[in-house]
């Protein structure tokens, strides 16, 4: 049974759930995109994932600036404003009539191109929009279990060819990486940086936490993640020292806890990496405390919106 951070409680409503493609819906198979999609062909596309908490789309607004920031990035010009774009995440929440415990994927490529090339003027029309909507709670089981992680030796790039916190369809990598992990019998990779310093994982940001601080990486080479910023506000919050440093597996393999931050699953504690137990290899005290404030600013952002 596949075991990590993406583990959901089973929604057999999820086989009903209507697929969005350029103003269009579908049904969960009958859903397509060309293959001379832009991000089939050569991975030129980003993507956005999204929380629906009791009616809400929590911290909306930090995913459509992580959004637009990636389409500066690449170059890719939206026909829309973020409002627009908000009203039609809204549309697709509602025609599925979805409330509570749903993620929303945003994928947006930069269109059809004529022939299979890499060549952006070679671009038909476009972009090309799909919205996934599903119901997906995270298993608390999963959580209490917790993950293990191997570090692969393949490393989070420099930004200067591809910005590691940039959010493509270019995850080639990552796969590599999560596919070492799990040769090696571990849930997830821990991925280090050019200089050997500890980054990211494959799909998640990394914490660990030494004497009753917490250290997560300088955020150069690692992903953009909001809830790793959310977590360092939290941190904030609670008079709980973080520092964003650089730091080794020397210094993980010493900790006293270690946990991993998602959109998705939010704080999932790390027992083991490399196959060694971090601290007790358990859901520790400092971890939990963090996750229970966590879950309390969502419900804040939820109470005000």
């Amino acid at each position: 049974m596949v075991h990590g951070t993406h583990n959901a409680v089973e929604d057999d409503r999820n086989k009903d759930v209507l697929i969005y493609i350029n103003g269009e819906y579908f049904k969960r198979d009958e859903a397509k995109i060309s293959v001379f999609d832009s991000g089939y062909l050569v991975g030129d596309g980003i993507w956005e994932a999204l929380r629906l908490h009791d009616d809400v789309l929590v911290f909306l607004e930090d995913h459509l600036e992580r959004l637009w920031t990636a389409a500066a990035t690449i170059g890719l010009k939206f026909p829309f404003t973020k409002a627009e774009l908000t009203g039609t995440i809204w549309e697709v929440i509602q025609k599925n009539d979805m409330h509570d415990n749903v993620h929303v994927r945003i994928m947006i490529t930069r269109g059809i191109k004529k022939t299979p090339s890499q060549d952006p003027r070679l671009t038909l029309y476009g972009p090309n929009i799909v919205i996934i909507p599903e119901y997906k709670k995270a298993s608390e089981e999963s959580k209490q279990k917790g993950i293990t992680l191997f570090t692969s030796t393949i490393r989070r790039g420099s930004p200067d060819y591809l910005d590691p916190r940039l959010n493509c369809h270019s995850k080639l990598h990552e796969v590599q990486a999560l596919i070492q992990a799990i040769e090696a019998g571990a849930d997830e990779a821990l991925m280090l940086d050019i200089n050997g310093f500890v980054s990211t994982c494959n799909a998640t940001n990394f914490f660990m936490i030494k004497n009753g601080e917490v250290w997560t990486s300088t955020g150069e080479y690692c992903m953009n993640g909001i809830t790793r910023a959310k977590v360092i506000q939290v941190c904030d919050r609670l008079n709980i020292p973080c520092y964003e440093k650089n730091f080794s597996l020397f210094d993980v393999y010493g900790a006293d806890e270690a946990f991993v931050t998602g959109t998705f699953g939010g704080l999932t504690p790390v027992f083991k990496i490399d196959g060694r137990r971090i601290g007790d290899a358990t859901f520790g005290g400092l971890t939990q405390q963090l996750s229970k404030g966590y879950k309390a600013l969502i419900s804040e952002t939820v109470s005000n919106a």
